[in-house]
């Protein structure tokens, strides 16, 4: 079993790696969900950390259907992160239906070899999860982070169980979603699945004294205030939970 953290940063990867994380996956703007990080923080973490560095590839928030200069924009993103040491790329396509784009998507997953590709959780999007499962094993891609269509992974246990089992280990299904160290052991136990995602982050106040009234940068309140970054104790307990249950 192993676990891959969601960061956003240099210094959660490393927190990330000290905890004990087999890979991390990095983005940039989580609030949209995760968008593709800067080549500058690409490099960086790749210089910070020896564990396994996959790059999101997703070029705006919203939607996941995009248009055929963004596909271009995908493309170009792939090389450069492929360029600067990532181990994996994670993206995901839907068509206009939400359906799993299959032709275009498995082009990306062709132009990213040889590394890996994880189909993230666009497909909880789609309109029938054992269809859309289907589809993206046929795009070659080699991993599926999934909640199971729900709002998170314990919501959506049933289903990614089921998944796991209609994958039959042709794809790996990466549950993630809300996992936390209280309850990843036991949707282990109830899904099947052996590889897991999740933040582990930590919310904490901006070290900026003096406070603007009034005024904001983006659409949520204060959030020039308030920062994020993965707990390496948070990590550390996560891979406690998996270990102690392997060894049972």
């Amino acid at each position: 079993m192993n676990l891959e953290i969601c960061i956003d940063s240099v210094e959660s990867a490393m927190a990330a790696e000290r905890g004990g994380a087999e890979r991390v996956e990095l983005c940039s703007d989580l609030i949209e969900g995760g968008i593709t990080p800067s080549a500058g923080l690409i490099a960086s973490v790749r210089s910070h950390i020896s564990i396994g560095l996959f790059v999101m590839i997703r070029p705006r928030g919203g939607d996941f259907c995009y248009s055929d200069l963004e596909f271009e924009v995908m493309q170009s993103e792939i090389k450069h992160a492929r360029s600067l040491g990532a181990d994996g790329i994670v993206l995901g396509l839907l068509d206009q239906d939400a359906c799993v784009e299959v032709v275009r998507t498995r082009q990306l997953v062709e132009l990213a070899r040889p590394l890996a590709v994880a189909f993230h959780r666009a497909i909880d999007m789609t309109p029938y999860l054992p269809a859309a499962l289907e589809d993206v094993i046929a795009t070659g891609a080699s991993r599926v982070l999934t909640s199971g269509g729900a709002p998170n992974a314990i919501s959506g246990m049933r289903q990614i169980a089921q998944l796991v089992k209609n994958a039959n280990g042709r794809i790996a299904v990466m549950p993630g979603g809300g996992i936390t160290p209280e309850n990843i052991a036991s949707l282990a136990e109830a899904t099947g699945a052996t590889e897991f995602h999740s933040s582990a982050r930590t919310a904490f106040p901006s070290p900026v004294r003096f406070r603007k009234q009034g005024i904001a940068m983006g659409d949520v309140p204060d959030r020039e205030y308030e920062r994020f970054s993965v707990s390496e104790e948070k990590v550390r307990a996560l891979v406690g939970a998996l270990e102690r249950l392997r060894g049972h």
